[in-house]
């Protein structure tokens, strides 16, 4: 039974024990420097990411409460796979920074909630991973704590985390009053789609809604994201909206799967809105990060659309795309953070003539935006496709045609950062900087995700046996 614990709750207790051995150099922090805590802590993140690929079992611990399988083996290994590349970008960052183990320790504290939410098979495990999740994440948006900015960042962040949190559970309650169990396994059979529990999956989706910064529950998103530092911002975008997408397809396609014909509506409005609405705030934004956040948003809605499809296709699409969308995106923070780091300039117009100085990052850079415009031969391209074909499996080509409609309106806002990269002229263009090793490193990386992932027809394949 312990050996049992140990091979199911292996990506959980991995992180327990790096944040253990954490806690452990804190108390001798003073010996090391922080450029060997970084080669140390990456390491171990490296480590961590190779165990996920090995001793991948299926079943079930406490009472049926948590549950693994292949698929949520492979979920979690796409969270370490990020967290590795945000780890490697944030040395510009953190190198100087006096509270360098503490960052990792918030960091992964909240993986592991994120884990536990995967894993669930109960809300109430469910809930607990998702304040596990939040509450450090609070602390992390707040991290340059001598900046304004952030403290605003990390108070927005956690009113409408706490906010969330309470409406979540409000529809929780509901269910359990209705059906008198938690449990995903015994909640379906007991769903009769009475109007109580319409109004509690409303609830419950509009929680989610949320955390994935769906319209109309957005508007904390561009605020926080301008507020952190760079590298909680792009785990935020990705990490953070990776994780509640994965379990947000385990509750429809499992918990409400009766309820089809109801969720499906509620996510119909919910995608067209998120993808306009998000395309019309990006199109208007100066802060760069600002415009990645609306951005967010904006995949956040295709997403939706792919998730539409409830068939092993749209979560083949969905985790398909998330893996692409975090190269695409962290390729795109990669570049954003190290401007900021080294030079403190965050605004789309500091990019002006940017090529001229850095060519390699610039081209990173576009590289990147390409994909998350999902311009070929980008892997952005065929994340959208997989996305727009499980979505028309339903038959609603008006839902298909105004998202590829929205595609052609992302392009103008997406070649408008390109243009100031290459086109447009100023006497002050970034100066050349110097990339860090590890930074170099996490860039290739993403860069040959965005190249190669679209190409490797196995990827999905693989993706899609598992999801059936």
């Amino acid at each position: 039974m312990k050996i049992d614990y140990l091979y199911l709750m292996k990506s959980e207790l991995a992180l327990m024990l790096i944040i253990f051995l954490l806690l452990i150099i804190k108390i001798r922090q003073h010996i090391f420097s922080n450029s060997a805590l970084f080669n140390i802590v990456n390491v171990l993140l490296f480590a961590n990411f190779i165990l996920g690929f090995f001793m991948n079992g299926e079943g079930v611990l406490f009472s049926g409460m948590m549950h693994t399988n292949a698929l949520l083996a492979l979920e979690k290994n796409i969270l370490n796979f990020g967290v590795l590349i945000i780890s490697l970008q944030a040395y510009s960052w953190l190198k100087d920074h006096k509270h360098f183990i503490e960052f990792y320790v918030l960091l992964l504290s909240t993986l592991l909630g994120m884990f536990f939410m995967i894993s669930s098979c109960n809300f109430l495990l469910f809930y607990l991973g998702l304040e596990l999740s939040t509450i450090p994440l609070a602390a992390l948006s707040n991290f340059d704590i001598e900046k304004k900015k952030s403290s605003e960042a990390a108070f927005k962040l956690i009113i409408s985390s706490a906010f969330s949190s309470a409406v979540l559970l409000f529809g929780i309650s509901l269910l359990y009053g209705t059906t008198g169990t938690l449990s995903f396994q015994e909640m379906p059979a007991l769903l009769t789609g009475s109007d109580l529990q319409i109004f509690a999956l409303i609830i419950i989706f509009s929680g989610f809604a949320f955390k994935l910064s769906a319209v109309p529950f957005h508007l904390w998103t561009a605020d926080v994201y301008e507020g952190s530092p760079v590298a909680v911002t792009a785990y935020l975008s990705v990490i953070s909206k990776g994780a509640i997408m994965f379990i947000f397809i385990t509750a429809l396609y499992s918990v409400f799967q009766s309820m089809f014909h109801t969720w499906y509506h509620i996510l119909f409005l919910s995608s067209v809105l998120t993808i306009i609405i998000g395309n019309l705030f990006a199109l208007r934004q100066q802060n760069i990060k600002r415009f990645l956040a609306f951005s967010t948003i904006t995949q956040a809605g295709y997403i939706l659309l792919g998730i539409s499809a409830n068939s092993p296709i749209g979560t083949a699409s969905a985790i398909y795309f998330i893996l692409v969308y975090i190269c695409s995106n962290l390729g795109a923070f990669g570049v954003v953070s190290l401007v900021s780091a080294m030079t403190g300039k965050e605004n789309i117009d500091d990019y002006k003539g940017f090529y001229t100085t850095n060519p390699l990052l610039s081209l990173t850079l576009t590289i990147s935006l390409f994909s998350l415009a999902g311009i070929p031969p980008t892997a952005g391209f065929f994340g959208k496709f997989f996305l727009i074909s499980a979505g028309a499996s339903q038959g609603n080509y008006i839902f298909i045609a105004i998202a590829s409609l929205n595609m052609v309106v992302s392009l103008y806002y997406y070649l408008r950062v390109v243009k100031a990269i290459f086109m447009d002229k100023t006497d002050t263009p970034i100066e050349r900087l110097t990339s860090p090793l590890s930074m170099k490193i996490a860039l290739v990386i993403c860069v040959t995700g965005i190249v190669f992932i679209g190409l490797i027809s196995h990827i999905f394949q693989h993706i899609y046996s598992l999801s059936n």
